[in-house]
């Protein structure tokens, strides 16, 4: 089976042709009824397929979480097919947020499901979760290199209940998330010009500066807008890695719709400040 060129080299150009923003597709009930839709499938192609039209053309990555889509259940993943399609067909890379994680043929089956060239909801990326130990990444890992796409793994997440888990300090005096980059860093060893296998690291999560986050890797950044994190917050929370950070909005630019104009007028605000704050 031919291979894509690797994800790391894909998100490398489309980062320095189009800029870093990420545009997350979250179609939650509160958004859909901001926009005047019901909280139905239909409401819900409205919804995703109008923010493809808006961005999917001008931005490097799309992220739909598929947990709102797969709400609907089998109508609803069919929308999210469409969607995955045609955001590929305009020139954006996917990083399906589906945050999978588990052990032996259980992950080989997720990786199958969204790594695999001819599956319905092949992606460029997935979001997973090392917290049955990275070592249970291993199946998506061995895909993703097989088929050119890449991995962005849970480490320093933004959410309150998060710290209990990645904080915590292991025998060898490493937090969790620390050894968690270090595997993604030596996944990465010797790629150019970026490694396929990132790092989910929230924008709000606070002083960065014990963690070495130089992984040779993306680092994918949700928390910019509504969550509170602005563009100009990256240089400080990112430092040296600011370079390879794939900032996420999401609420920040979906409350401007229903109309592709306003969407696209907030997409374009979050690139300019974002490559002003990046220098990129």
């Amino acid at each position: 089976m031919s291979s894509l060129e690797p994800f790391g080299a894909r998100l490398r150009r489309a980062m320095d042709e189009r800029g870093p923003l990420c545009v997350g597709i979250d179609p939650h009930a509160s958004l859909l009824a901001e926009w005047g839709l019901n909280d139905d499938v239909s409401g819900l192609e409205r919804f995703s397929r109008t923010v493809v039209e808006a961005v999917a053309d001008r931005v490097a990555v799309i992220k739909p979480q598929m947990a709102f889509f797969e709400r609907f259940g089998s109508r609803g993943v069919a929308v999210l097919e469409r969607v995955v399609e045609e955001t590929r067909a305009a020139g954006a890379l996917v990083v399906m947020d589906a945050k999978r994680g588990d052990i032996g043929s259980t992950m080989a089956g997720y990786a199958e499901a969204f790594l695999r060239k001819d599956a319905p909801l092949f992606s460029d990326a997935l979001t997973v979760s090392p917290y049955l130990g990275y070592g249970s990444l291993a199946p998506a890992v061995e895909l993703a290199r097989e088929t050119g796409t890449g991995l962005f793994v849970l480490a320093l997440t933004s959410n309150p209940e998060g710290p209990e888990v990645q904080h915590a300090v292991r025998a060898d005096g490493r937090t969790v998330a620390a050894t968690v980059l270090a595997h993604l860093a030596a996944a990465n060893a010797g790629e150019a010009p970026l490694g396929s296998f990132g790092a989910v690291v929230g924008a709000t999560v606070g002083d960065l500066s014990s963690y070495d986050l130089d992984i040779n890797g993306p680092l994918l950044a949700p928390g910019v807008g509504a969550q509170g994190a602005t563009p100009a917050d990256l240089p400080r929370v990112f430092g040296s890695a600011v370079r390879n950070v794939v900032p996420n909005v999401s609420r920040g630019v979906l409350r401007h719709g229903p109309e592709v104009a306003g969407l696209r007028a907030a997409t374009e605000r979050f690139a300019d400040e974002i490559r002003a704050a990046v220098g990129g």
